[in-house]
C-alpha cells in the first residue's frame, strides 16, 4: 500500500548529496560577491585611468593628491608614479578576481552535472 502524497520517483537525499547542495550554495554566494568585487575593481581602474589622463593635461608641477582623507600637495612626477602603481595593483587584483570567478563557475558546473544527474527535475539550481 502506497502512502498518500508520495510518488515512486522520489530520490533519497544522502549526506554526500546534501554536502554537494551546500557547497553549491556557498559557491553561488561567492559568485555574487565576486561579481560585486569585479564591478568595483573595474570602476577603480577606470577612475585611475581618468585621473592619469587628467594629470597629463595639467600644467601644474605640484598637484593635490588624496592620501587617506587628506589632500596633500605632491610633485606631479610622484603622483604619476603613484597612480601607475595603483593601476598595476588594481589590474592584478582584477585579474585574480576573474580567475577565481572562472574557478567558481567551473566548480558550480560540475556540481550541477552531479546534482541534476541524480535529482533531475526535483532540484532547481538555476537563478531566475
Amino acid at each position: 500500500m502506497q502512502q498518500a502524497g508520495t510518488s515512486g520517483s522520489e530520490v533519497e537525499v544522502t549526506w554526500e548529496d546534501q554536502q554537494n547542495i551546500n557547497k553549491f550554495g556557498r559557491l553561488n554566494n561567492r559568485l555574487h560577491e565576486l561579481h560585486d568585487e569585479i564591478k568595483i575593481a573595474k570602476e577603480t581602474c577606470e577612475n585611475l585611468e581618468d585621473a592619469s589622463n587628467e594629470l597629463i593635461l595639467t600644467d601644474e608641477e605640484i598637484v593635490r593628491f588624496q592620501i587617506g582623507e587628506v589632500f596633500a600637495h605632491v610633485p606631479k612626477d610622484e603622483v604619476e608614479t603613484r597612480i601607475e602603481n595603483m593601476k598595476e595593483e588594481t589590474s592584478k587584483n582584477l585579474e585574480k578576481l576573474e580567475e577565481e570567478k572562472e574557478s567558481v563557475v567551473a566548480q558550480m558546473a560540475e556540481l550541477k552535472k552531479i546534482l541534476y544527474g541524480k535529482f533531475k527535475d526535483s532540484i532547481n539550481l538555476e537563478e531566475d
